[in-house]
């Protein structure tokens, strides 16, 4: 019998070693808790508030609460599921978020995780956003609209490609993507379409300006598995907009 630390998530036991966050734990397990703002290979933002668990009495953040041992950790209640659609549904309504012609359809966290919350319909009135595009450079194009402030590809620029490109500016809905460039656009950066934060957005902000629409629907990442069901093995470990 392993000796390793362990706690329990909504009756399994999950191991983990010490540092570890619930997430980081519970993802190497291949337990499935929801997120859209977390990446096991990046520092934790807890911007999104999905990953929000039941500990002991109290509300927390799973990407940021460290583990310990004899932890009673629950996930999948009936309340934390209804606030993960309600945030959800304030998603779709802060970003122009227009799934049928939208070019990652089917391979968009958002959306997958709407459908796995039962989300059939906006709920509140849509802002309609008006944020001004970023099409400056040669190979990418940024979609501020659809962009839910997750800051991945902030630090998948700093923490991977050591670029420091991306970032958040502006404060409460002005809050919006920006660049370090002395002009403020993306053509102006050291971005390439290669680098690891042109492909870690979870939704539809960061695109390629080629190769859009490449899967046929029902053959895309979601279409046929769920999210959940889909455990880690999707974009978290290099999936389709992860590699």
């Amino acid at each position: 019998m392993s000796d390793q630390p362990q706690f329990q998530l909504d009756g399994q036991p999950i191991p983990f070693q010490p540092g570890d966050t619930i997430m980081q734990a519970a993802h190497r397990a291949g337990v499935y808790i929801p997120h859209l703002c977390f990446h096991p290979q990046f520092r934790p933002h807890g911007s999104c508030r999905l990953c929000v668990v039941n500990m002991q009495g109290k509300t927390v953040s799973a990407c940021t609460q460290p583990a310990s041992i004899d932890l009673e950790v629950h996930s999948e209640t009936t309340e934390l599921r209804q606030s993960r659609l309600r945030l959800i549904q304030l998603l779709f309504a802060e970003g122009n978020h227009f799934c049928p012609s939208c070019e990652t359809s089917g391979n968009c966290q958002l959306q997958a995780l709407a459908y796995d919350l039962g989300m059939t319909h906006y709920h509140y009135d849509p802002f309609y956003p008006t944020r001004i595009p970023d099409g400056s450079h040669p190979e990418l194009f940024i979609d501020r609209d659809r962009c839910i402030q997750c800051d991945l590809c902030g630090r998948a620029s700093e923490q991977a490609d050591h670029k420091a490109i991306y970032l958040l500016a502006g404060r409460g809905q002005h809050t919006h993507v920006a660049f370090r460039s002395d002009d403020g656009e993306l053509g102006s950066t050291q971005a390439q379409a290669e680098d690891r934060a042109s492909h870690v957005c979870p939704v539809g902000c960061i695109l390629p300006k080629s190769g859009n629409y490449p899967d046929i629907a029902g053959a895309r990442l979601y279409d046929q598995i769920p999210i959940h069901a889909q455990g880690n093995h999707r974009r978290d470990d290099g999936g389709t907009h992860d590699d």
